[in-house]
């Protein structure tokens, strides 16, 4: 499995670490992929750290374990980056989205990870959610991001894809749908590495 590409997703409950984690993987599947998408749970409530994954391959995904050495990471809330080890398993050449508004070099030397070859990006997913869906909640703003820096995903087939997903969900609610897709787009056209 060469090219499979495992992902960790770290954010708090609440803030849509796994329904990200299945959109990602859902609207991979729908472009022919093969997926997994599951999170990991314990004793969550409201605010306390989470964690989902995704793993994503060209051929059939055969592992049934847990993430331990992904290749990219995306972090929703960056205040866990003090409590929660968000580098454990990342090596050289692997990727870190984090949601905040600095600039990449600046969390690489803030985090001290300058010189160890992880490629840092960043994208303001608070501020973009909160412009277009009116409250802090970072997921789709950071599946936008993931699909950018990942980059064996069409925008605009994920767009599409997000769109039927959103229209079963929040039928009644068109607002709703169309923040999350312009939030998608933004996060793609405005991460920074």
């Amino acid at each position: 499995m060469g090219n499979l590409t495992e992902i960790r997703w770290h954010g708090r409950g609440g803030q849509g670490a796994k329904t990200a984690a299945l959109l990602f993987g859902e609207a991979a599947m729908s472009l022919g992929q093969h997926i997994q998408a599951f999170p990991e749970y314990g004793p969550e409530r409201m605010g306390a750290p989470v964690q989902s994954f995704n793993r994503i391959s060209q051929e059939p995904i055969t592992l049934h374990c847990g993430v331990t050495n992904p290749d990219i990471v995306v972090v929703l809330d960056p205040t866990l980056i003090a409590t929660v080890d968000v580098f454990q398993g990342l090596d050289k050449g692997d990727t870190i989205i984090i949601n905040t508004e600095k600039a990449p070099g600046n969390i690489a030397e803030e985090l001290k990870i300058k010189d160890k070859g992880i490629k840092v990006y960043t994208v303001d997913a608070s501020g973009i959610s909160k412009d277009e869906i009116g409250r802090d909640i970072p997921n789709t703003p950071m599946l936008g991001a993931l699909v950018k820096v990942y980059g064996k995903l069409n925008i605009e087939h994920v767009l599409a894809d997000m769109g039927k997903k959103l229209e079963k969900k929040f039928r009644n609610k068109p607002e709703i749908i169309d923040g999350n897709l312009k939030a998608i787009k933004r996060a793609y056209e405005e991460v920074k590495s």
